[in-house]
């Protein structure tokens, strides 16, 4: 596997919104190379005859039926909301349009 480059990491933590500075940069592009060729090391473990699984045992669903009950209509959920646009809650945008 590749070493991840600084300007790979740089990236990341750009994605991230993490601010690191030089010496942080340099610190974790091989610490990170690491951590990813042990993940590699999984796969040489696997063997065909196993099937992949998420859980040791087998789990059940325990969450209840949907069942329809009365409920606030939208005017009233929105009655204490300070701002809201077409029945829906209107809060600042977070983000912006680098994405």
């Amino acid at each position: 596997m590749p070493d991840i480059t600084r300007d790979e990491v740089a990236h990341l933590a750009n994605l991230a919104r993490i601010d690191l500075d030089d010496a942080e940069l340099d610190h974790l592009a091989p610490q990170l190379s690491v951590i990813l060729e042990s993940i590699a090391s999984i796969a040489d473990v696997a063997a065909a005859d196993i099937p992949p699984t998420s859980h040791a045992i087998p789990l059940t669903n325990v969450f209840r039926e949907d069942v329809v009950r009365p409920s606030l209509t939208a005017e009233q959920a929105l009655s204490g909301a300070p701002a809201s646009e077409q029945q829906r809650f209107s809060v600042p945008r977070i983000l912006g349009d680098e994405q």
